[in-house]
């Protein structure tokens, strides 16, 4: 699986990528900004996943301060029979204050059998007093309870600061057997049918505490001397290599491993697998460094090995990159990676030195996953968070430095998308009225992606020379006590340390300063250019950017942030330089005005590849010598993700009002010369946000057929069938060309998904199974015809109950076809028809509620929902009278994605005719009327430069048959119109 295939795989993860915009063929339920930043979930959850810090760990009870342990002796016995384990661990505890008792994290489900608290060392002011040594006696023991996982020994003498203790607990615990986590027990199956146990560990985020008593929290560091007792026919592998073995004269089958002391870690950082797994070394020099030189050793179950035989090259090539980006090693002598057989665990455990990783995780060619996982064995394990909340940092500098891993390594693995669609999906997110008003559980992925960018934009601004010197001082810099922790701040001020060192910061400004704005606001600016050709001077002015204007009872957001000004002219298409302008937002007056970079002869080209998180508006002159230039043979002089960015910006500009649609057109002429899928990616999303915004409208017709005509040789230079060994960009690119296409009417493609749905329809039995690709089934309900839609619904009706061949998600996915995908009335009406008035039992209410959802997703949908709720206005109100929720579900549906003055006029009128009846939804219809004035605003002011640029662009004779389209379309809702008043 390819990188970011994951952010977002996000998603399986980015950050997070199947395709933006995957999926488009339907409608689905959420809104389509929604959806643009939740597809980018394309990489794994990983290491630390965002939701178990802000939910699991914040909400618990810490642990006091006065006592903290500095070494861990642990003795497991996991092989007791039943499941069970059996363990004992001396704790050598220091008071840090004064304090009579002694307290530990233990899981209720621990069993407790045995304790003891003797003295070591006298207090601070024994040893000054010359006092003798006290004994130690425990007063009482609080066991732990689900509400309050502590174990609290309080002793019958107070202990004063210095003081330290040897607490020893016997206890015994059971292992995991359902998923692994904590101590877990798991097992495979080999090709003779014999099963092999293993024995791990997965203690993060919380779950030491399941294994052993201890203080479980991450800036609670200690060193571990682990033992464990296993059968002589399995190995057992930790953090540290094995110091001896002995054996056990009354188990002559089993052996004690006494592994070495560890550095001082976590105790979510301690790590064991016993297992009979094999192992193989790379064939690639590991560099040494440090004076040490690194073990690598990949594990897996015999039958697997020949599959991983790559892998342990891929991850030493990996490691002496990064070693020499850290100028370190992971300091520890070797480090194991282990495909768990059966491992369920969302994300893969990457403890120091011990890292387990599900088998396909570990097989994947791809460097980004990897690299990402490796990572964290410098920042996340050799330095630890200082307390769950600073994750999120470790997280995003992770992903920023295994994107740049991969970028160095393996350029065509990233294949452009980095870091282009989950920065596109962030500006539809942040440029909304209220971001995150409908998915608000991504804000944590999406905070984490806005921090991943901001690094990025640290490393171009501050040089990659300077960013390397302040991540490999944040690696390697002295925390309090030596504990190498570190706070999420601590990031920008070993940056801010590198960059005091030049003059690249402007007075008053430091790194934390500017990051800050950018990773809280869940907005980004835009910076507006402005040449003057006559003073050559340029003036720039930032604010907050936004898609859609917001409603007027909202209040206005006056957001500024601090952004690097990176620029390059025609005649130096150049910016691989540090030290860029700032444009800050301490400026007075806010605009700032410096001299010109060239001549009026050339462009100039601001924020080229997307240095910094914001789009960038020029004036019209500038915007025309871009446009010419791209259409001319030297465009290529143009790197491809600033093409890209240049196509992007325009048209999300005109969107958002603050640019003319002619031209933002304009900047799509290069189109037909071009052949980048980097720059063609913008171009899908940009469609489908265009085209659902004027459908409905006399010119969406036009549009249809632009589309066409400029994707028909894409599609077909691209070939037709997928090609062996092709690069996954080109299959990638073919199914959204094609998806496009077929949504358009192309004949071809209609036909083809004619033809294939016609063997589900002579099937002999066709509710046994859908022999039919989904990829067919929507142009065929679109285009298609009465019969073949009709067809579907059947099977929809007919759908089998409790078959374990025909699963559930088939029938939903059929069902939002069937609502989402016609153009044509009399499909919408026959649906509404079946499901509402004549109540037939095969749709619960789930289902209705869905097809209301789906419906809004096209002007044939919620218009034809329209003129059925006015036409049987009191049938759906008697019908829904006790539903509440589907009443409130068909009036938002019906009402609030109008956005032409015929629509507005439709919903007054509705509004005004059965003033008082609305009941519940009385609210929802007030607040659709306001939105779709507002919305019609914007079709006044952008249709007809829209319905201009395409009557001079297109060709005559597709010219020709878009008007005949159009004059279809406008009789057609005009008779609409004058029927529902009519009705009304």
């Amino acid at each position: 699986m390819q990188v970011r295939t994951h952010w977002i795989t996000i998603a399986k993860r980015t950050m997070r990528w199947a395709a933006v915009i995957a999926g488009l063929v339907l409608v689905l339920a959420l809104p389509q900004d929604t959806k643009a930043f939740a597809s980018t979930q394309w990489r794994l959850k990983r290491s630390i996943d965002l939701n178990d810090v802000y939910h699991i760990k914040l909400g618990q009870q810490r642990l006091p301060k006065e006592v903290v342990p500095t070494s861990y002796h642990l003795e497991l016995q996991p092989f007791i029979g039943d499941d069970k384990f059996k363990g004992r661990v001396k704790i050598n505890v220091t008071w840090a204050d004064t304090s009579d008792k002694i307290t530990l994290n233990a899981h209720p489900d621990l069993h407790i059998s045995q304790y003891s608290v003797r003295t070591l060392e006298p207090s601070l002011e024994q040893r000054e007093k010359g006092l003798p040594l006290m004994g130690v006696n425990v007063a009482n023991v609080e066991l732990p309870n689900s509400k309050k996982q502590f174990y609290t020994i309080h002793l019958e003498q107070m202990l004063k600061k210095g003081s330290s203790c040897e607490v020893d607990i016997s206890f015994v615990g059971n292992l995991t057997t359902n998923e692994t986590s904590g101590f877990f027990k798991t097992e495979y199956m080999d090709a003779r049918g014999n099963k092999h146990p293993i024995i791990g560990t997965y203690l993060r985020v919380n779950h030491a505490q399941r294994m052993f008593p201890c203080m479980d929290e991450p800036f609670y560091k200690a060193t571990f001397n682990l033992s464990v007792l296993h059968p002589k026919n399995m190995t057992a592998r930790s953090n540290m290599p094995i110091e001896n073995s002995v054996d056990v004269p009354d188990q002559p089958d089993f052996i004690w491993d006494h592994f070495e002391q560890t550095p001082q870690i976590s105790t979510y950082q301690l790590a064991l697998v016993v297992s009979d797994l094999e192992s193989i070394p790379p064939a690639r020099k590991v560099n040494e460094i440090d004076g040490k030189q690194l073990e690598i050793w990949v594990w897996g179950r015999k039958d697997y090995m020949d599959s991983l035989k790559d892998v342990p090259d891929k991850v030493a090539k990996i490691i002496n990159y990064l070693q020499e980006y850290f100028n370190s090693s992971i300091v520890l002598p070797k480090l194991d990676l282990m495909a768990i057989p059966s491992f369920n665990a969302v994300k893969p455990s990457d403890s120091w030195g011990l890292m387990l990783f599900k088998e396909s995780d570990l097989l994947t060619a791809s460097v980004w996953n990897t690299a990402y996982e490796l990572i964290y064995q410098w920042i996340g394990q050799y330095i630890t968070p200082f307390r769950w909340t600073d994750a999120p940092v470790n997280k995003a500098l992770n992903s920023f430095l295994a994107s740049m891993t991969t970028v160095d390594i393996n350029p065509d693995e990233m294949e452009g998308k980095w870091p282009m669609t989950m920065l596109y999906s962030l500006y539809y997110e942040f440029g909304k009225t209220i971001p995150f008003s409908r998915v608000a559980g991504i804000r944590n992925e999406a905070t984490s992606a806005k921090t991943e960018l901001i690094f990025r934009m640290f490393n171009y601004t501050l040089g990659k020379e300077l960013f390397q010197k302040g991540v490999r001082n944040f690696v390697q810099q002295e925390s309090e006590e030596n504990q190498r922790t570190f706070y999420a701040e601590d990031i920008y001020s070993r940056l801010n340390d590198v960059a005091n060192e030049t003059d690249i910061l402007p007075d008053g400004l430091t790194i934390n300063s500017i990051a800050a704005p950018w990773i809280i606001r869940d907005r980004v600016p835009l910076v507006t250019v402005i040449r003057d050709y006559e003073t050559k001077q340029i003036t720039l002015s930032q604010k907050v950017y936004l898609r859609k204007a917001p409603p007027a009872s909202t209040s206005k957001v006056s957001y500024q942030w601090d952004i690097p000004i990176v620029m390059m002219s025609q005649d130096k298409l150049d910016f691989h330089k540090p030290c860029p302008l700032w444009l800050t937002k301490g400026h007075e007056p806010k605009n700032l005005t410096i001299p010109d970079i060239t001549d009026e002869n050339n462009f100039i080209i601001v924020n080229p590849e997307e240095i910094g998180m914001f789009p960038v508006n020029y004036d019209t002159c500038n915007w025309k010598m871009l446009s010419q230039f791209l259409r001319c043979p030297n465009r290529e002089k143009i790197p491809v993700l600033t093409r890209a960015k240049l196509l992007h910006d325009s048209w999300n500009l005109a969107y958002a009002g603050e640019l003319s649609f002619g031209i933002a057109l304009n900047m799509i002429l290069f189109l037909k010369d071009e052949r980048s899928h980097v720059v063609w990616e913008p171009v899908f999303m940009m469609i489908d946000h265009i085209g659902r915004r004027i459908e409905g409208s006399k010119v969406y017709p036009k549009f249809e057929v632009y589309v066409q005509t400029l994707l028909k040789p894409l599609y077909e230079e691209l070939n037709e069938t997928a090609q062996p060994d092709e690069p996954s960009w080109k299959t990638h690119m073919r199914g959204m060309a094609k998806n496009f296409l077929c949504r358009a009417g192309y004949e071809p493609c209609v036909d083809e998904a004619r033809l294939q749905y016609k063997k589900w329809l002579t099937d002999e039995d066709p509710d046994k199974g859908n022999p039919v690709a989904n990829e067919f089934i929507c142009p065929v309900f679109k285009w298609g015809t009465e019969e073949e839609w009709e067809f579907g619904l059947q099977r929809v009706i007919n759908f089998p109950q409790n078959s374990p061949e025909r699963k559930e998600n088939e029938r939903t996915y059929l069902l939002k076809s069937l609502a989402g995908c016609p153009k044509d009335t009399y499909k919408i009406e026959r649906l509404l028809n079946v499901t509402i008035l004549d109540q037939n039992g095969n749709f619960t209410d789930s289902n209705i509620h869905l097809i209301f959802s789906m419906l809004t997703g096209g002007a044939a949908g919620y218009t034809t929902l329209f003129k059925f709720l006015n036409t049987h206005w009191y049938t759906v109100k008697q019908r829904f009278e006790n539903k509440r929720h589907l009443w409130d579900g068909i009036i938002n549906s019906a009402t609030s994605p109008f956005n032409t003055p015929e629509g507005l006029d439709m919903v007054s009128e509705l509004y005004s005719s059965r003033q008082g009846e609305f009941d519940t939804a009385e609210h929802i219809i007030k607040e659709a009327l306001t939105i779709i004035k507002q919305e019609t605003e914007w079709s006044k002011q952008n249709l007809p430069a829209i319905d201009a640029w395409l009557t001079e662009n297109l060709p005559k004779e597709e010219l020709e048959a878009a008007e005949a389209r159009t004059r279809t379309t406008t009789m057609a809702s005009t008779m609409a119109f004058k029927g529902l008043l009519a009705t009304g």
